[in-house]
């Protein structure tokens, strides 16, 4: 596991909060602005990173990504060059966990240890590879397990118990709890329904629990903070994205995630309950 997920994971349990995972498309809107986001990203609130990799064909993901996916090619996003937007804010911030999200087509014309190695180098913690399943991640996870990497798994509503097992093999870092069935930025799940879905997965595992898909708004986002680790936000980010100029991008995603980060702060604090 990922020494930066690990030691951030702790810290927001000595907190007693939980922690916000903010998805940006890597290159999106191009790969200035985008590496302006990155740098703010911590400071406006996000715990962890989530860059993605821009692909043709993204099978998990909704309208909002689908189209940043496709600004991102246009401006001339790939591995490589997500890989090197990675490498870049490195530079800049040794503390904050950085993942990728991404499809294995990719990373298979690269090579898993080739990847692995990049993603090292580049100072990047672990990835979800969303079309990789555990019956076919060997390979990966063993060039990961070289590196240093966290292989980050995800669960969902039609997970069952023997499934689950399979889904917690080999997966580090934390695993994500898909909290809808369907594509990133469908509707939020209710509270209830993710308490009992992560009472569920406690019960399973001892890795972080981060819940995602369809978090848009403050109030969301405060309610799945009440017993998740962490909360994954994206296509309200992307959105903010695409709603002006370029020029403006880094400003209205920066203060989006400020508010989203502000909600996940003080869930606990608010509700007066621990996780």
């Amino acid at each position: 596991m990922s020494t930066r997920l690990a030691s951030r994971f702790a810290s927001l349990k000595r907190e007693g909060r939980a922690g916000l995972v903010a998805y940006v498309m890597a290159s999106d809107p191009d790969h200035e602005a985008c590496f302006e986001i990155l740098r703010g990203l911590p400071k406006a609130g996000a715990d962890v990173i989530e860059l993605g990799v821009p692909f043709t064909d993204p099978m998990a993901d909704g309208p909002s990504i689908q189209k940043a996916a496709l600004r991102a090619l246009k401006a001339g996003g790939s591995l490589k060059q997500t890989l090197a937007l990675a490498k870049r804010f490195r530079e800049t911030n040794s503390d904050t966990p950085l993942i990728l999200m991404g499809y294995a087509n990719p990373i298979e014309q690269m090579g898993y240890e080739a990847f692995a190695s990049a993603m090292r180098d580049a100072g990047a913690d672990g990835a979800i590879i969303v079309d990789l399943p555990p019956e076919e991640d060997g390979p990966l996870r063993a060039a990961f397990a070289a590196n240093g990497l966290s292989t980050i798994r995800l669960a969902t509503p039609t997970t069952d118990a023997n499934r689950l097992t399979k889904v917690l093999e080999g997966a580090s870092g934390f695993l994500y709890y898909v909290s809808v069935a369907g594509v990133t930025g469908a509707n939020a799940a209710t509270s209830s329904a993710v308490r009992a879905a992560v009472e569920r997965l406690r019960s399973a595992t001892d890795l972080p629990i981060a819940v995602g898909f369809g978090v848009r708004e403050p109030e969301a986002a405060r309610a799945i903070a009440l017993t998740a680790d962490a909360v994954v936000v994206g296509s309200a980010f992307v959105d903010e994205i695409a709603a002006g100029p370029p020029g403006q991008a880094a400003d209205r995603v920066l203060r989006k995630v400020a508010q989203l980060s502000e909600a996940v702060r003080s869930a606990r604090e608010l509700e007066g309950t621990p996780a």
